[in-house]
């Protein structure tokens, strides 16, 4: 199976990287923040893995938190818009 892989630099929220794979079918296989807030983030991993690229944007996309116009939802979007474009690896 080929997968694409990229670490993502979040802006304007607390986690610090986003590290996320997806297969050849575009389908989530893992996500991982470092920072931000640890229970919240490991859901919203297990949540996304196993879904759709485009399913997983449809939905979280534009989510903010508090007074920031982005979160850590909202920048896993912008890191798989990223992952779409990256080159598929054996």
């Amino acid at each position: 199976m080929k997968t694409k892989h990229i670490f993502y630099q979040p802006q304007g929220v607390c986690s610090q990287m986003i590290d996320v794979t997806a297969d050849e079918n575009d389908v989530i296989l893992q996500v991982m923040f470092l920072g931000g807030c640890n229970g919240n983030l490991q859901g919203v991993s297990k949540l996304v893995t196993g879904q759709k690229i485009d399913d997983v944007i449809a939905k979280i996309d534009g989510i903010r938190c508090g007074n920031k116009s982005t979160s850590c939802p909202d920048q896993l979007c912008r890191a798989l818009e990223k992952l779409k474009e990256a080159p598929l690896e054996d």
